[in-house]
């Protein structure tokens, strides 16, 4: 007798009409709140308190203006000249309070919206692609002073918020979606709420790597169902164009996404998409995408776009380093903010650590090589690309790496660590219920907790002894609306984030949920037994 098999009959065609309104309204949902909190983000920071701002800040305002490259010098290490409204080239003179925590952002001059007349000024961002910087900069034209670099900085935020949404969505539509959703939530770090509030392509990178790789790989899990995952397919197309042509080493990111997605499945579901039409439509845009961030990268050389100071350094002293300091970085994967000066509570680095390398142990424990091979790779990219890249350029620019330059990888790798273990059963029990609301409220606090630390930072420094009193009528520096308000719209926002999290989170994986099959297009759950 023929055993059942494990797919269900494919939806019919009135069952997938009626959930498009459904992912729609969880898409718009999501960029919802993804985008009140980079909004609360970018109003909440000082102007230029973000790594590289004030460079980036110029570089958007520039090509908004039509000028895509600098008028002098032939390396991104030099800073390039361009010409721009004079109220931008003054940004450089807000961050002050640049590596002395004890220093408040109201040493800031205040930008004159008045000076709108032509000046030059230099960036070190002259030579990167300009894609981002053009749609970042058009927040200056039309308006002056500081509102022009909070609109910047907002539309940053949209800008990224759009593809954390597409990947959260692509989290929920897993047929077994309930451990790549918790993973999504534990990816979304504060530092990447963070980044995103600012005028810096790091979060473009990030977020576009993370939308690649798991929009690629629901797209492999439903490779025989694919009309189900039509917006998935275009997301992974879209996504990796903007990823090619964001950063000197944005392809990298994009290649390692791809093969990670592509490594967690049957090479058969690679050619069962590769016939559909509107894949290879998406692939032809990625090609020509790539190509036109290798011909930016040949002729700009943006390679050499890191500055540094230059030493006799051995690479060979530089990689040994890199690799002793390893763990040293991990901060800038949850919050390292300012410029490297001002680091979260240790309690969210605590909490956020354990939710980390819980998910990523049980990932490395699911039976099946290939079902966990994408984590393992990029796993193993997170842990060599730091050393390998530093050994190379420790002669010329000496030590320049940061943490937060390889969140494209951490991101992408915490989520395949969630469709790693999709197949495993999240319990749905009281107790499982009540366990999960104590996760989602300590990460709230987290969040909110890192949030408050930096208009603390910002509006009363910090010593050695707790001041937060002071911010009760002491602060030297207020943001827009507020700190008071801000942090209240914060907490109320991932309040809400979080009651949405957990109902979802508890909704049953079934095919009138998400109006696709019951199993795994293409891979079977693993056979039970030891993990």
């Amino acid at each position: 007798m023929k055993s059942p098999s494990r797919r269900a009959p494919r939806p019919v065609p009135h069952q997938r009409a009626d959930n498009a309104p459904r992912l729609t309204r969880r898409f718009g949902v999501t960029f919802l709140v993804l985008s009140l909190l980079t909004t609360l983000w970018s109003l909440a920071s000082p102007l230029m308190s973000v790594p590289d701002e004030p460079a980036h800040t110029i570089k958007a305002a520039a090509v908004a203006r039509g000028q895509f490259l600098g008028t002098s010098g032939e390396t991104q290490g030099e800073v390039l000249n361009v010409v721009v409204p004079k109220y931008i080239a003054d940004v450089p003179e807000l961050a002050c309070y640049r590596f002395k925590v004890n220093v408040t952002a109201d040493c800031a001059p205040r930008l004159n919206p008045d000076d709108r007349y032509p000046a030059v000024a230099g960036t070190s961002a002259g030579n990167y692609n300009p894609l981002y910087y053009l749609v970042v900069g058009m927040g200056s034209r039309g308006i002056s002073g500081e509102p022009a670099i909070y609109a910047m900085r907002i539309l940053s935020g949209l800008l990224t918020s759009l593809f954390l949404a597409a990947t959260v969505l692509a989290a929920t539509q897993f047929t077994r979606r309930k451990w790549p959703f918790v993973a999504a939530g534990v990816a979304i770090t504060p530092m990447v709420l963070y980044l995103s509030g600012a005028v810096n392509p790091n979060a473009l990178e990030i977020v576009t790597a993370s939308a690649v790789f798991m929009n690629l790989a629901l797209v492999l899990d439903n490779a025989r169902d694919l009309g189900r995952v039509r917006f998935n397919i275009v997301a992974v197309g879209v996504a990796a164009a903007v990823l090619a042509n964001t950063r000197a080493l944005s392809l990298l990111w994009l290649a390692l996404a791809v093969i990670a997605a592509l490594l967690m499945f049957p090479p058969k579901d690679l050619l069962l998409i590769a016939r559909n039409k509107l894949v290879l439509g998406m692939t032809g845009l990625i090609a020509i995408a790539a190509a036109a961030g290798l011909v930016w990268l040949q002729r700009s050389n943006t390679l050499a776009s890191l500055l540094g100071v230059p030493n006799t350094i051995t690479p060979e002293q530089a990689f040994g380093t890199m690799v002793y300091r390893t763990f040293d970085f991990a901060a800038a994967y949850v919050a390292q903010l300012g410029w490297l000066d001002t680091n979260g509570p240790n309690g969210v680095y605590v909490w956020w650590s354990f939710l980390m390398v819980a998910l990523m142990v049980m990932a490395i424990t699911v039976q099946g090589l290939r079902i966990r091979l994408g984590f393992i790779v990029l796993f193993v990219a997170a842990l060599a690309i730091p050393p390998i890249l530093q050994s190379q350029v420790i002669n010329e620019l000496g030590y320049i790496w940061q943490g937060r330059y390889i969140l494209p990888v951490i991101v992408p790798m915490l989520l395949a660590a969630g469709v790693a273990l999709r197949f495993r059963d999240l319990p749905d029990s009281p107790f499982a219920r009540r366990l999960a609301g104590w996760v989602i409220g300590l990460s709230i606090a987290a969040h909110t907790t890192v949030f408050a630390n930096a208009l603390r930072r910002y509006g009363v420094g910090i010593f050695d002894e707790a001041n937060w009193g002071d911010m009760f009528g002491a602060a030297k520096w207020e943001p827009p609306l507020g700190w008071l308000a801000l942090t209240a719209a914060y907490l109320v926002v991932t309040a809400v984030a979080g009651v949405l999290f957990h109902r979802h989170l508890f909704t049953p994986d079934a095919t009138a949920a998400d109006g696709g099959t019951h199993g795994p297009s293409s891979v079977s759950a693993p056979a039970p037994g030891p993990a």
